[in-house]
Formats: structure tokens, C-alpha cells, sequence
């Protein structure tokens, strides 16, 4: 996700192409970040929802094969499901992309909210759930701890 000159950008391309899978350009300089951010909120709440979902599949007693099984090819899949579900259900999250850096994430965007004049009130459910999480020691796990959050009820 890259913003800034579009001259620019084809100058570095060749560089961009040895390390970068893909590249997308967005627009001004600021677009690639603000891009980003709309990544990370998707990402937010895709977990939080696929949390919920595998929090009740664990509590009816589903499992995790048959879930992914029947899911995974419906309109509620994403690259989560596809490749958490196992780890979530099984309580493994020492991979990923942790919660320190998610909640990093989920600042800048929620500044740029507010510059917005936007409430993202899911994203700022999930930023304090994360919060919660940090608080009990989960700061360096993968974000899909955030299935941890109905480990109480």
C-alpha cells in the first residue's frame, strides 16, 4: 500500500518488487498508511467476530475440523477462519502479529477517526478488549487471542 508521487513510485518500483509481494499504489503521500488502517479495522473486526463464533462452536461442543469444514467456503470465511480456527480453538497464540502491535495499530487509526469525525465504535470495543488482554500478560500473543475474552464466562 503505497502513497505519494506516482513518478516516485515507479522510480523505486523495481526495488519495491525484491522484497514486497505485492504493491498496490493508493494515491497522495498518506494514502498507503490511511489504507493500512482500513486493513487493521477489517482485521479487528473480522476476529472479534470469528471469536464469538468459535467461542460458541467450543461452548455447543463443534469442532474446530468441522467448523472450518463447513465454513471456510461460505460468505463468512476470511483468511482468519482459513487459518486460525485450529490455534484459536486449541488455545495456541504464539505466532502472528501480536496484540502490542495490533493496539498500536488501532491508536493511529482511531486518531485518524477522530481527525474523521468518525466513532468506529467496534474498533474501539476490540481496542479495549485488547487492552483487557494486555493487562493479563497476552501483550505478545497473535491478535486472534482475542478469543480470550470469553475465557471467564
Amino acid at each position: 500500500m503505497v502513497g505519494g508521487d506516482p513518478a516516485a513510485f515507479e522510480a523505486v518500483n523495481s526495488v519495491l518488487e525484491s522484497y514486497a509481494q505485492t504493491m498496490t499504489y493508493i494515491g497522495d503521500s498518506g494514502s498507503g498508511q490511511r489504507c493500512k488502517m482500513v486493513n487493521q479495522l477489517c482485521v479487528a473486526g473480522v476476529l472479534q467476530g470469528l471469536s464469538e463464533g468459535l467461542a460458541l462452536a467450543q461452548r455447543v461442543g463443534i469442532p474446530a475440523e468441522t467448523v472450518l469444514a463447513a465454513l471456510q467456503q461460505g460468505a463468512g470465511s476470511s483468511w482468519q477462519m482459513v487459518n486460525r480456527t485450529q490455534s484459536m480453538m486449541q488455545g495456541e497464540f504464539g505466532f502472528g502479529f501480536a496484540v502490542d502491535w495490533m493496539r498500536k495499530d488501532l491508536g493511529i487509526c482511531l486518531d485518524e477517526a477522530d481527525r474523521q469525525g468518525l466513532a468506529l465504535p467496534l474498533a474501539r470495543m476490540v481496542d479495549k478488549t485488547y487492552q483487557s488482554l494486555q493487562e493479563k500478560g497476552y501483550q505478545r500473543c497473535d491478535t486472534s487471542v482475542l478469543i480470550r475474552q470469553f475465557e471467564d464466562e
